[in-house]
C-alpha cells in the first residue's frame, strides 16, 4: 500500500484535538501575548544561518495563547503535485494534469513533516478548514485534494509538506533577538508570485530595499 502524505485529519492548533497533538506538545504554559501575527509574513533574516529556516517567509496562520502555525511559502521540495497525488491515490480530471502537475508541494516546516497542509482560497467547505482571512484558508483535510483532482477545487493554493510551530513566547523571543521581520501578508505573495521572487517581494512590503537589507546583514 502506498504511504499517503496526507492524512484524513491532521492536528492543527486551535481546532479541536488533544493536546499531545500541538506544536508545543501540550506541556508548554499558556502564556497571553499582545501580539498577534495571523495573517503575517515572518521574513528570515539574511544573517539567519539556521538550515531549516534560513532564507525562508513563514505565512502565520493561528498565533494564539497555544502558540504560533505558520507554513514556509518559499522553500519547495522535489515532490510535486503528480507525484503526490500519485501517492493518495487520487486521479486528476481529464485536462487538468498540465495545469497542476508539475507544481511543487513546499517545505512547509520541521513538525509533521510527513503530513500534507494547504494554504487556499476560500470557497468550498471543508472537514478541517481554519478560515485566517477572506483571502486566505487553512485546510488539512484531504477533501480538499479530492475537489483539485475533480476540478472544482480552490482556484489558488499551496500545498506543503510539514508546518512551522512556536510554542507559547517561543517566536516572540525570537523576534525579540532580531531573527524575524514581521509585515502584514499580501495573498499575491502567497499564491501569484514564482517561487523565487517571493522573499524579496515579501521584505518589499516593509518598504525596504532588500539588497540594502542583504548588505547591513553582510557587515554585522
Amino acid at each position: 500500500m502506498k504511504k499517503s502524505k496526507i492524512d484524513k485529519t491532521l492536528p492543527v492548533p486551535g481546532m479541536s484535538q488533544d493536546d499531545d497533538a500541538r506544536p508545543d506538545g501540550g506541556n508548554a504554559m499558556a502564556s497571553a501575548s499582545t501580539l498577534n501575527l495571523a495573517n503575517h509574513f515572518l521574513i528570515a533574516m539574511p544573517s539567519m544561518q539556521d538550515p531549516i529556516f534560513g532564507g525562508t517567509v513563514v505565512y502565520i496562520c493561528e498565533h494564539n495563547d497555544k502558540g504560533v502555525l505558520g507554513v514556509v511559502i518559499n522553500k519547495p521540495t522535489d515532490m510535486t503535485m503528480e507525484v503526490l497525488f500519485e501517492r493518495i491515490d487520487l486521479k486528476l480530471a481529464d485536462g487538468l494534469r498540465t495545469a497542476v502537475v508539475n507544481e511543487p508541494i513546499m517545505f512547509g516546516g520541521p513538525v509533521q513533516d510527513d503530513r500534507g497542509f494547504v494554504l487556499h482560497t476560500p470557497g468550498a467547505r471543508y472537514s478541517s478548514s481554519l478560515t485566517v482571512t477572506e483571502d486566505v484558508a487553512f485546510t488539512t483535510s484531504i477533501d480538499v485534494l479530492e475537489a483539485v483532482a475533480n476540478g472544482d477545487g480552490p482556484q489558488r493554493l499551496l500545498v506543503s509538506i510539514g508546518y512551522a510551530g512556536w510554542s507559547p513566547g517561543q517566536l516572540e523571543d525570537e523576534i525579540g533577538r532580531n531573527g524575524w521581520l514581521t509585515v502584514g501578508a499580501d495573498a499575491r505573495v502567497l499564491f501569484d508570485l514564482p517561487i523565487e521572487e517571493r522573499y524579496n517581494a515579501a521584505i518589499k512590503l516593509l518598504g525596504i530595499d532588500p539588497m540594502m537589507l542583504a548588505s547591513e546583514a553582510g557587515h554585522a
